[in-house]
């Protein structure tokens, strides 16, 4: 299995971050924007939303001088035998203010082992979960989760993958034809979220965007009901913008 070497928006973004982490972590005492931005070559502009994020998520804070330092996400994530468990829950932290943020339920998907898992969500009384009703390991060809996965194999790994999960009619919408499929796969640009319209379960719409993370193939998705379809497009580009601390806890 390879992956196609086409980086996303929040993937940009991600290495951007990482830059940054790296100039902060090299000042154990702290540093400025300026001095950041001088050792990273970017805008002061572009640094400050850049800076914004990295402490609305832990990852620096600042001190009474106005300077940088590393915070307490960062050390956590970096801690050794504590990192699976402190990075699952700073992405459920994450995955709960995006359902809140977005009005939807949120997911974390990765293609593990040849195989579509669903590793975090998160979800409520108003933001509802799809209803499983077809294993989403059997379903990579009609879901939003399964083709963004998908469109980050190469040809021969998405036909590894149809050839133990044979395209089965889900809906009248499902696409059963692996040759279209695979156009639509194709054609799919990296920075637009992939759709599914009621092609994996009537009554439900949802969106996914890749989470370019080194080797890993992975994506964070949304699901909401028919009667809300008329968000679908806005949820997802907030889906796509705020991708970005997800890709970094997973990079760290």
């Amino acid at each position: 299995m390879a992956l196609k070497p086409e980086p996303t928006a929040p993937f940009h973004s991600v290495q951007y971050a990482l830059r940054v982490l790296e100039t902060v972590s090299r000042h154990g005492g702290g540093v400025t924007d300026v001095q950041i931005a001088r050792e990273t070559g970017l805008p002061v502009a572009h640094l400050s939303s850049m800076l914004l994020m990295l402490r609305r998520e832990g990852y620096v804070e600042q001190v009474s001088d106005g300077a940088y330092t590393i915070g307490d996400s960062l050390v956590l994530l970096g801690s050794g035998t504590t990192r699976r468990e402190a990075l699952e829950r700073k992405l459920q932290e994450t995955l709960t203010e995006l359902r809140d943020s977005v009005g939807a339920a949120v997911y974390i998907s990765r293609y593990i082992d040849g195989e579509v898992k669903i590793t975090q969500f998160a979800d409520g009384p108003r933001t509802p979960k799809v209803n499983e009703w077809v294993d989403f390991r059997s379903a990579a060809h009609a879901s939003a989760v399964g083709k963004c996965l998908l469109t980050q194999l190469d040809q021969n790994g998405r036909r590894d993958h149809l050839s133990r999960h044979k395209i089965a009619r889900l809906t009248s919408r499902t696409i059963t034809n692996e040759k279209v499929l695979f156009s639509k796969l194709d054609s799919q640009p990296p920075t637009v979220p992939v759709l599914d319209l009621q092609e994996y379960a009537v009554g439900t719409v949802c969106a996914a965007v890749p989470l370019t993370a080194g080797a890993a193939v992975g994506c964070l998705a949304l699901s909401l009901p028919l009667e809300h379809a008329h968000r679908l497009r806005s949820a997802a580009d907030m889906l796509n913008r705020r991708a970005a601390p997800v890709v970094l806890s997973l990079a760290i």
